[in-house]
């Protein structure tokens, strides 16, 4: 498959994220710049707003204040069908909990964010999708399966090749190898790390996988509230330790 892809440059300013009822933010983060074709990993310990955080960077859910702007458009001041829109045109999303459709089969699941822009998704289109379930490791006996029907590694594959159909400037993922044995980890690993360092893509991962964190150009720890940078997974440990 051949990509022609430009990342997205990220920049956050002074984002805080407070919940009602709370005194103290979840999170807040002064300053983080992420340039386009940067491989990220964000880890952390549960509940400290890691996920919080990754729909914030996406739009979904907006912080109570700060800047999230990508390539110079602070989304969190755009209206919400117009963050839709940005969504569709510039991000594949990965949910941890992969938001696949059931009824439907894995084939359509992946063309799924055609469908927004047409009924019938051009032949290329189709032909991608076969493709990038294949480089996820699904063989033709899934494709036309529903999607109810197969393992939860199995969906969490569809899920990676449906966020990569539109060849979008940002891929975010939430825990996109929880699921997986060692091989297809590796693969699933092989494949974002290819797509930044390849094709420019900017990609932010979160994960407790060490051996994926490991791989990316920067690892940050999100932890009491603040967003520890490191360069490397190995500094990551190292803070994390002291």
């Amino acid at each position: 498959m051949r990509l022609e892809v430009q990342g997205a440059y990220l920049q956050l300013r002074d984002l805080s994220m407070l919940f009602a009822g709370q005194t103290t933010p979840l999170f807040h983060i002064e300053e983080l710049d992420i340039p386009p074709g940067s491989s990220v990993g964000i880890s952390g310990p549960s509940g400290a707003g890691k996920t919080t955080l990754f729909h914030c960077l996406a739009g979904i859910t907006l912080a109570n204040q700060g800047t999230v702007s990508w390539d110079g458009v602070d989304i969190s001041r755009l209206p919400g069908d117009m963050r839709d829109r940005w969504r569709r045109q510039n991000l594949g999303l990965i949910f941890q909990d992969f938001h696949l459709i059931d009824g439907l089969s894995a084939l359509n699941n992946v063309l799924l964010p055609a469908y927004f822009a047409s009924w019938r998704p051009a032949t290329d289109l189709r032909r991608r999708a076969h493709a990038l379930l294949e480089a996820a490791g699904l063989d033709s006996s899934v494709t036309d399966r529903d999607v109810s029907l197969l393992s939860r590694g199995e969906r969490q594959r569809v899920a990676f090749a449906r966020a990569l159909l539109c060849q979008p400037k940002i891929i975010m993922a939430d825990e996109p190898t929880a699921s997986l044995d060692p091989d297809h980890r590796g693969q699933v690993g092989d494949l974002l790390l290819d797509l930044a360092r390849s094709h420019g893509t900017t990609v932010l991962v979160i994960s407790h996988e060490q051996e994926l964190l490991v791989r990316m150009d920067r690892c940050l720890t999100l932890r009491d509230g603040v967003l520890l940078q490191s360069a490397n997974m190995a500094s990551a440990v190292l803070e994390r330790a002291l």
